[in-house]
C-alpha cells in the first residue's frame, strides 16, 4: 500500500492532478464532492493511488487504505463500488479494483 504523502501528491503537470490536488488542501481529503463529476475524479484518483490491479482486499484493508485521506470510509468504499471501481464479491468479504 503506498504511503500516504505518496497519494496525497499525484504526479504534478497532469490537468486532472491539479484539479484532484485542489481537494486536498492540508494533506487530507476535507469534504466528499456532491457533484458527481468532481466526485467520479476523487474517486478515479483514489482507486489509482490506493489500490493495486489483480489485487484482493479485505474490507478492513480497505478502510485503512481510505481513512488515510477521510474519516468516512464507508461512504467512500461505498462509492468506489457503486462507481465500479472497486468490485465486492457477493459476500463482501473481498474487493478488487475495477475498471
Amino acid at each position: 500500500m503506498p504511503a500516504p504523502q505518496d497519494i496525497l501528491t499525484p504526479p504534478s503537470g497532469t490537468p486532472r492532478s491539479r484539479r484532484v490536488d485542489a481537494l486536498f488542501p492540508h494533506g487530507r481529503l476535507v469534504a466528499i464532492p456532491r457533484k458527481e463529476a468532481r466526485r467520479e475524479q476523487l474517486l478515479v484518483h483514489l482507486a489509482d493511488t490506493l489500490f493495486e490491479r489483480e489485487r484482493s482486499y479485505t474490507e478492513h484493508e480497505v478502510n485503512e487504505a481510505l481513512r488515510t485521506v477521510h474519516e468516512d470510509c464507508s461512504a467512500l468504499r461505498r462509492y468506489l463500488v457503486v462507481a465500479g471501481l472497486l468490485v465486492r464479491t457477493r459476500d463482501g468479504s473481498s474487493y478488487r479494483r475495477g475498471r
